[in-house]
């Protein structure tokens, strides 16, 4: 493939992103979950859980993220905020992958200090936003695992600052953070700016945006995730992140 010019590679990213950023996508994407609420914290919660256990295939994401709603009764936030003993054990059953039973109950006993005790999960969020979405990130992390738990269920929340490129947690923060009313992503936060955002960084990206010269890190970390969304800053500055849905559609898509 030869080096495109910058208005070439802007121009089919901006291509790219009105392909993808559709309504269309919504339904064989983890972000079709939390759509299927209207509540703020329903939305939140639903996002957050989703994008928890993105990994693997999409179709077992969407079919585990279904079930976990289900055996929170379709009502995220109620059952944060309300579920009794019996109710947790519910989840015992739960799995995807290496996200167990266990380690759903603590998920759901750790929102419900987040929203009980902190805020909820924009205000955890935002504390640290003057400092960059790194520290907002590593703030947040230090507060969802202040309750006691499994030293292996830490291995669920991306820290950056030991190198993750914290690509669900990107994620979840695009969804809530972004939006330009075309129905994907949910604009219901108000104190994070678009511009702040990292892009979401995975294998799939990665290799999409070597291909066009956007990143030039090997690896698919912290550091690679900043670099990418530097050079996305550059097509636009106040919306660096809408480019995600250019690089993703190309990876999953088109084999790009």
């Amino acid at each position: 493939m030869n080096r495109m010019s910058d208005s070439e590679i802007y121009e089919f990213l901006e291509f790219k992103y009105n392909q993808y950023n559709t309504f269309e996508f919504i339904k064989s994407d983890p972000v079709s979950i939390p759509h299927l609420f209207t509540k703020k914290e329903d939305i939140e919660i639903a996002g957050f859980l989703t994008a928890t256990i993105s990994w693997g295939t999409r179709k077992g994401i969407l079919k585990n993220a279904a079930k976990l709603m289900q055996l929170m009764d379709q009502m995220p936030y109620d059952f944060v905020m309300n579920a009794e003993r019996d109710d947790l054990k519910n989840l015992d059953k739960f799995v995807h992958r290496t996200f167990n039973g266990n380690d759903c109950i603590f998920f759901i006993q750790s929102l419900k200090n987040c929203y009980k005790d902190h805020g909820g999960l924009e205000k955890i969020f935002s504390l640290k936003r003057k400092e960059g979405i790194k520290e907002s990130i590593s703030s947040f992390r230090k507060i969802f695992l202040e309750t006691c738990h499994d030293p292996h269920i830490e291995k669920h929340i991306a820290d950056p600052f030991s190198g993750s490129s914290a690509k669900r947690i990107n994620m979840f923060l695009r969804w809530m953070v972004r939006s330009d009313n075309r129905g994907v992503d949910f604009g219901i936060w108000k104190k994070i700016n678009p511009s702040e955002l990292i892009c979401p960084l995975d294998v799939h990206t990665g290799n999409v945006a070597r291909r066009l010269g956007l990143l030039t890190r090997k690896s698919n970390d912290w550091k690679a995730a900043e670099e990418l969304t530097s050079n996305l800053r550059k097509f636009d500055p106040a919306d660096p992140v809408k480019y995600d849905f250019a690089l993703f559609g190309l990876g999953i898509y088109e084999s790009f």
